[in-house]
């Protein structure tokens, strides 16, 4: 099911925000990275099968202070790339029209599954069109996950060749 169709059905808008560098540099530099991630939602999911390294294109639940929240349908191969290697990494970007201004940041750490009745009915409100992986009879269901114990860190152009200097939070 595509984006559109999935607005239509669920009679969902789509909204992004601008990132406010001046209400940046007061919040914490933790606090920076949550609101990045969760203003930028759409990332990269890199993981690996065996030797091989993937990347799959994800839509971040939400990010806080326990972590980088996820979902996925059970019977995807991510899943059981993931339990085979918890070991991850995460790229966000802002986009914006002057490609100097673009920022990034990247996260690693380790997926933690979670089975949390409370947590998966929150996640299937808001995000209804989920429920369309209980449907099928492929025997799919929802599988979350979080990004832990790992580090993160926020850079742009001006910093690309500095990444040494780069500044890493332990999330």
């Amino acid at each position: 099911m595509n984006i559109e169709k999935v607005k239509d059905k669920y009679g969902l808008t789509l909204s992004f925000q601008t990132i406010n560098k001046s209400t940046m540099k007061k919040e914490s530099y933790y606090q920076q990275i949550l609101s990045f991630a969760n203003q930028n939602q759409a990332c990269h999911l890199a993981t690996t099968e065996g030797d091989q390294p993937r990347v799959r294109g994800m839509y971040m639940w939400f990010a806080d202070e326990t972590g980088f929240y996820f979902h996925t349908a059970s019977t995807k191969k991510l899943v059981l790339q993931l339990k085979q290697n918890p070991k991850v990494e995460a790229a966000f970007i802002h986009l914006t029209d002057d490609p100097s201004q673009m920022r990034a940041m990247r996260v690693n750490g380790l997926v933690e599954f979670l089975e949390d009745k409370a947590l998966e009915q929150r996640l299937l409100q808001e995000r209804p069109w989920l429920r369309e992986f209980e449907k099928g009879d492929n025997g799919s269901s929802v599988v979350i996950f979080r990004i832990t114990n790992g580090e993160a860190f926020l850079w742009d152009m001006s910093k690309n060749l500095q990444e040494r200097e780069i500044k890493k939070q332990p999330v």
